[in-house]
């Protein structure tokens, strides 16, 4: 991997991320299968839907609260705030629950507490949503799916709907040529908010920037996928793409940070560990003014030693 000498010299405020869940702290969200949904009558569908959906954006609020508490200066919101939205047996809308006020009246809490002490939203679509398929029907499954999330966005006051490319599916520029065409089917609500990110697998910030740039969206630059997929840029010059693509556009850059939990030298550094090892950071991204998702296992045990290791705890606040 290449990671060259810094040229970013400028002064930042870095604000790390908290990604949707949390190891200690007793903040839960509920799920429901499908399964269950479909044993009850509609009636109670809606009833036992309507209370988790409460309980969820209730458990947003604390999570908020968390890390304005802590000097987390982001949150990522899991996508199933509301269980089995676009289950095309189960789907509802949230008019349809019984505490449909209640919790439009939280959502309002929560968009001014987040413009009142600057934390910033996102959400990550789960892999299965993939614009470049070549089946139509994943395609319309996604710009489904990614719907529900742009409505959810637009309650929260949600900036970023953070989007992987999908598959090669044995050609990759016609993969690409997809993603863009369905790029361009969905609505403003996620249109506003899509940023690309690089994976581990197919896609690297070389492939991905100049769609960004023909797209006008931004790049969210993985660095850890970065490494377990090398294109032969270095860290520093994708740092710098990133980051002039999202002011290009009026926003702060986006970027996440993992450490492997095997190690690098072992035959699979692609799962994530439980904390960030310090040698993972880049010297280069102390001192910029972005966003880093911090994706491990420990989530916000992991924030917190990371701030502290940065030394950059409530820095924000």
């Amino acid at each position: 991997m290449r990671r060259g000498t810094s040229t970013l010299k400028k002064q930042g405020t870095l604000r790390l991320g908290l990604c949707c869940i949390f190891r200690q702290e007793p903040i839960r969200f509920r799920q429901i299968t499908a399964k269950t949904l479909l044993s009850l009558p509609r009636d109670e569908q809606l009833t036992r839907l309507s209370e988790i959906c409460l309980h969820n954006v209730v458990s947003l609020k604390k999570s908020l609260q968390f890390t304005f508490e802590n000097g987390i200066g982001a949150f990522r919101i899991l996508s199933p705030l509301f269980p089995r939205y676009t289950h095309r047996k189960v789907q509802y809308r949230l008019d349809d629950l019984p505490a449909a006020d209640r919790i439009r009246g939280i959502f309002a809490e929560l968009r001014h507490f987040k413009r009142v002490h600057d934390i910033r939203l996102s959400f990550h679509p789960d892999q299965f949503n993939v614009l470049s398929s070549p089946k139509e029907e994943v395609v319309n499954n996604t710009i489904c799916e990614l719907e529900y999330q742009g409505m959810l966005a637009e309650l929260v006051d949600a900036e970023v709907i953070n989007l992987h490319a999908g598959g090669v599916y044995g050609d990759k520029k016609t993969a690409l040529e997809r993603l863009i065409t369905n790029v361009q089917r969905l609505p403003d609500t996620v249109r506003s908010r899509l940023s690309l990110e690089n994976d581990d697998k197919s896609y690297t910030p070389a492939d991905l920037l100049p769609l960004c740039e023909q797209l006008e969206i931004p790049m969210v630059y993985d660095i850890h996928h970065h490494r377990c997929l090398p294109d032969g840029r270095s860290e520093e010059e994708v740092t710098e793409k990133t980051i002039e693509l999202w002011k290009r556009l009026g926003r702060e850059p986006y970027f996440h940070i993992s450490s492997p939990r095997n190690g690098w030298n072992s035959n699979s550094p692609k799962p994530h560990a439980d904390y960030i090892t310090l040698s993972d950071f880049p010297e280069f991204w102390k001192n910029i003014t972005a966003t880093v998702d911090v994706e491990a296992k420990a989530k916000e045990l992991a924030v917190i030693k990371l701030q502290q290791d940065l030394g950059i705890f409530n820095l924000q606040h």
